[in-house]
């Protein structure tokens, strides 16, 4: 019999994939499985507040999930739980309890700790990311002094969170007086000190640290009054030499609705992106991820993972998660067969490849380049042509799954080999070329935002 433990342990792995980085972090990450009798299952969530917004929001994806797993219609709730642990957040210095609040250490909100995993050591360093794990290295050793402010971009899930957690344990162990905020905090605690004329506090609680580390600065885009106390807070801790950190997920000129004040102060330090993991990084990645749990994983399935998994790195660690807890709950071997079975149907956008046709492809990657859709099909074979045409290949080959005869005829009669040849080349290059695979990934959203 199944205790709830493994069982929540898989689900979460299912969970993992399904829902946004947020929500996991904030809702999900730290429930635990307590109880499953009869069509009950019982869930541990640490606070009140957490329990109602499972039940009132993800109840019924979980739900789904379960019964899944267990091939039962079972029935779940959520009740408040609390091990006895240490906390992740972070504590006040003897010398400092006497002090206020704002002046403490501790990050502002239940959902905003620190994540004790988020930290220089445990951040896998490759070609992808060399340059921002070096830049947010160097201001959480020496802040203020270059590097001002550093901004790190990326896509979701490659690990600009990470290195702002890195940075903020590494201030946190020098008794640096920092703070680390979303800009959904930092929103929200703004309208707040609006609403409640507190902005004398608010103002005071960001403009006196020595390190401001803000996550998703992307957001505040679009919010007028926001960016105007940004801005000021923002001018202030630069001329006091105070470290400014944060992250997006772009570039900031491709925020038109940022206004251009902010935008150029972001640019006047260092702006560092994050690509996705080439496969090399990935196998490190799952490597490392395999011995943190304490369990052995060939590197058969590592690489299977690996190949499969190429779009960021929190999917990666789910896919390695949703292994090992099947393997766990089918009581069977960690085996390259069992890999193949759990990971069959991984991708989150599968539900959409029913609705993925030649076509569509083939306007989105043309659209993409620039091309017209005769050109795809057409004769002509210059360098950005043929690119794109063989990405054509590869995704209606992995996307569409279609056979190598079928998509010959929709590019013009092309015969099998050529197509053979155009997806393993792909396949070939995306794991060496950093480019490619971001612009192949870039494509795969613009066809499952569709």
């Amino acid at each position: 019999m199944r205790s709830a433990k493994e069982i929540w342990e898989a689900a979460l792995g299912e969970l993992q994939l399904q829902v946004t980085r947020a929500n996991y972090d904030t809702w999900l990450r730290d429930t635990v499985g307590l109880s499953y009798e009869g069509e009950n299952f019982l869930v541990g969530a640490p606070t009140t507040f957490a329990s109602e917004w499972l039940q009132r929001r993800l109840h019924a994806l979980i739900k789904k999930t379960l019964n899944s797993i267990i091939g039962l219609d079972t029935d779940v709730q959520f009740v408040i739980h609390q091990p006895q642990r240490e906390k992740a957040t972070l504590s006040v210095p003897a010398a400092r309890q006497g002090r206020s609040q704002e002046e403490s250490h501790r990050i502002p909100g239940n959902s905003s700790k620190l994540n004790a995993k988020y930290t220089f050591p445990s951040f896998i360093e490759g070609k992808c990311n060399r340059l921002a794990r070096a830049a947010a290295m160097t201001v959480a050793e020496n802040p203020g002094t270059s590097y001002n402010p550093l901004l790190i971009y990326a896509g979701s899930g490659l690990g600009k969170t990470h290195l702002l957690h890195a940075i903020a344990h590494l201030a946190s162990e020098r008794r640096s007086n920092f703070l680390y905020v979303s800009s959904e905090q930092f929103t929200n605690e703004f309208i707040s000190a609006v609403r409640e004329r507190k902005m004398e506090e608010f103002r005071n609680r960001f403009r006196r640290v020595g390190l401001l580390l803000v996550d998703d600065i992307q957001f505040l885009a679009d919010k007028e009054q926001t960016q105007e106390e940004f801005f000021h807070t923002f001018n202030e801790l630069h001329s006091a030499n105070h470290q400014i950190v944060i992250s997006s997920d772009r570039h900031p000129k491709s925020m038109p609705l940022l206004e251009d004040r902010l935008r150029s102060r972001f640019e006047w330090g260092l702006i560092a992106d994050i690509q996705p993991p080439d496969l090399e990084t990935r196998l490190a990645i799952l490597g490392y991820k395999a011995q943190q749990q304490g369990i052995e994983v060939s590197q058969e399935i590592l690489e299977l993972i690996a190949r499969k998994v190429q779009s960021n790195i929190r999917d990666l660690e789910g896919s390695l998660n949703r292994v090992v807890a099947y393997s766990k709950l089918t009581r069977t071997p960690l085996t390259l067969e069992q890999a193949t079975q759990a990971l069959a149907d991984i991708a989150p956008e599968r539900s959409y490849r029913a609705t993925l046709t030649p076509t569509s492809v083939m306007n989105t990657v043309a659209s993409y380049f620039g091309l017209g859709l005769e050109e795809i099909t057409g004769n002509k074979r210059t360098k950005r042509i043929a690119l794109a045409r063989q990405i054509v290949m590869y995704l209606l080959r992995e996307e569409g799954q279609l056979h190598f005869g079928i998509i010959g005829r929709e590019l013009g009669g092309r015969d099998h080999s050529t197509i053979l040849h155009g997806w393993q080349k792909i396949t070939h290059d995306m794991n060496l070329d950093n480019q490619l695979r971001r612009d192949v990934l870039e494509i795969k959203n613009l066809l499952y935002s569709r």
